[in-house]
C-alpha cells in the first residue's frame, strides 16, 4: 500500500533529482493510452505542485496530442538501484512551445539541446509513493539521448529537424493534431 501526499516534498524532489530518467503517462478522451520513457537533464521541480520538462523531437509526438485533447498526466520514477521505490506524479498539464515568452523563458531551466520540441508544464494535485519492490535493480550503463538522439538532430540541423517534425510529429497514432509549429 502506498502513501499519497498533497504535494512535492524536499525528499520527493531529491529522489527525482537523482533518477536518470522517467515515465510520462497520457491519454486522449478516446484512443490510445501513451507511456514513454524520458532521459537527460529534462526536468525540474519549480514547486511544490509544479514541474516542468523538455521534451526532444522522437519518432512520435502522442504527448502533446493527448494534453491538446485531455490535459491528465502522470510521471513515473523508478529507484533502478538502491532502495526501491517509485514516485508518481499526477496532474493536468499544458504544452508549451519555444517560441511563445513563456516557453522560452522555460527553456532556459534546461541545458540547449538539438532537437528540443516542446515544453510540457505539469500542475500536480497528487504526490504517490510507492514500495517499487517490483522494479528490477539495474545500472545505467549509457544515456542514448545524448549518446545517439541529440547528435542525430545537431547532425540534421535546425531546417531538416523542422521538416522531420512535419512529417512525423504533426498527428498522434490516432490522427490526433499535435500542434506542432
Amino acid at each position: 500500500m502506498g502513501t499519497s501526499y498533497s504535494a512535492i516534498d524536499e525528499s520527493h524532489a531529491a529522489f527525482i533529482a537523482a533518477q536518470p530518467m522517467f515515465f510520462v503517462a497520457t491519454a486522449a478522451r478516446e484512443g490510445r493510452v501513451n507511456l514513454s520513457p524520458k532521459g537527460l537533464d529534462a526536468l525540474r521541480v519549480l514547486a511544490p505542485d509544479r514541474v516542468i520538462w523538455l521534451n526532444l523531437t522522437g519518432s512520435g509526438n502522442e504527448t502533446a496530442a493527448h494534453i491538446l485533447d485531455s490535459p491528465r498526466m502522470t510521471l513515473m520514477f523508478c529507484a533502478f538501484n538502491g532502495p526501491p521505490k517509485t514516485l508518481r506524479l499526477y496532474g493536468q498539464a499544458r504544452l508549451l512551445h519555444l517560441d511563445t515568452e513563456e516557453g522560452a523563458a522555460l527553456a532556459a531551466h534546461f541545458p540547449r539541446y538539438a532537437g528540443t520540441r516542446q515544453i510540457f508544464d505539469l500542475k500536480v494535485d497528487l504526490v504517490h509513493s510507492s514500495c517499487g519492490m517490483g522494479v528490477p535493480e539495474m545500472a545505467l550503463v549509457a544515456p542514448r539521448a545524448e549518446s545517439q538522439l541529440v547528435p542525430y538532430f545537431e547532425r540534421l540541423g535546425p531546417e531538416k529537424t523542422v521538416k522531420y517534425q512535419q512529417v512525423k510529429n504533426r498527428r498522434s497514432l490516432d490522427g490526433q493534431p499535435t500542434d506542432i509549429v
